[in-house]
């Protein structure tokens, strides 16, 4: 298994075969291998730098009803609130202040939020932050409406494809959403000018070493700029409440993975990952993760924005949340980079700025 997992390091591509063996075959000494190989390349890259992305949650409604998701549609117990152009302004402007040069707007597929809404927010934001970068997790839409997006004057686009495979996708997901409809939008991100997010939960119900085989193989595909790697962890109130939860070392190697195939893409250490163990953020830094997404979202809605249950905090106020992020970050040897922090092109060795 070294021996695939040092032909990924250097040819960043292995056949669905190969997948299929490393990811069923690995042994734990395989894994680290793998999470110290990653570390050393993401250095190699981005330095000891963490890039820090101010995360607003701007709403808990949805109108999907994903099996796996907190905020789906039918789940009468979620809090829902969503936040005006004026809070998610005053959410940009706290962190700001703080040195924030990233701004993540993220929530439910929530339709009050129109496409003129939506880019009049944008707008503001980038108006009143020129020097920031603005991204949206907000899933699904129309071609035109991710192009007036970006003409406002959005740079990023999250959307994790969850699952490559479509029979795994259907366990997922209702009827009504369709894996050919989620990578149409991936691509028409990409193609737009976007820097693109994709990924997928880890120990996610239905998923085998040949779905993951399918992922990554997508993923290499689409070359997207950002990849989410998170633990699948379950919320009560769906129909996947009594499933286990991912397990925190087969992340952790799925992220490293990542890495190695696509050494330049910009990583999260998930809130999941540290809801999953204390330690899960520090340990996914450590195997090729390079991205911390604090919380600017006001205090009183955090408790309301919850995918899974037991979601981990990391202090009610954002200066609170950074400076202990600031002091994790150094006890393992890294900095906290509040930077824009753009994908960086391997090829070119710029940073892409769009």
């Amino acid at each position: 298994m070294k021996q695939l997992i040092e032909k990924l390091a250097l040819n960043r591509r292995l056949s669905h075969q190969e997948w299929t063996a490393l990811l069923s075959l690995r042994t734990p000494e395989d894994e680290l291998y793998a999470r110290n190989l990653a570390r050393r390349e993401c250095e190699r890259i981005y330095g000891r730098d963490v890039y820090l992305r101010g995360l607003v949650e701007i709403s808990s409604y949805c109108k999907n009803d994903c099996n796996y998701c907190g905020l789906r549609r039918s789940n009468a117990d979620c809090e829902r609130y969503r936040l005006n152009q004026n809070e998610i302004l005053e959410c940009c402007r706290e962190g700001h202040k703080l040195g924030f040069r990233t701004f993540v707007m993220q929530g439910g597929e929530d339709m009050w939020f129109s496409d003129d809404r939506l880019e009049a927010i944008v707008r503001a934001v980038r108006a009143e932050f020129p020097d920031s970068a603005i991204t949206l997790s907000v899933g699904e839409r129309s071609a035109e409406s991710y192009k007036r997006l970006y003409a406002a004057g959005a740079n990023r686009y999250l959307l994790r494809h969850e699952t490559a495979d479509a029979a795994h996708y259907s366990l997922l997901h209702p009827a009504s959403m369709s894996l050919e409809n989620r990578k149409s939008c991936l691509y028409t991100l990409k193609s737009i000018g976007f820097q693109v997010g994709a990924g997928i939960m880890v120990g996610s119900p239905g998923q085998s070493a040949e779905t993951i085989a399918a992922d990554m193989e997508f993923m290499a595909e689409l070359q997207p700029h950002m990849v989410g790697i998170g633990p699948f962890l379950p919320h009560h109130a769906t129909p996947y409440r009594d499933m286990p939860a991912g397990g925190l070392n087969d992340t952790l190697f799925i992220v490293a993975l990542t890495r190695l195939m696509l050494p330049d893409a910009l990583i999260p250490a998930t809130t999941a990952l540290a809801t999953l163990d204390p330690s899960g953020r520090e340990l996914g830094l450590l195997s090729g993760a390079n991205v911390i997404m604090p919380n600017l979202s006001p205090a009183d809605v955090r408790s309301k924005y919850l995918l899974y249950d037991n979601k981990r905090s990391f202090g009610s106020e954002a200066a609170q949340s950074l400076k202990l992020i600031e002091a994790t970050l150094a006890a393992i040897g890294r900095r906290a980079c509040m930077a824009r922090g753009d994908h960086i092109s391997i090829q070119t060795g710029k940073e892409q700025h769009k």
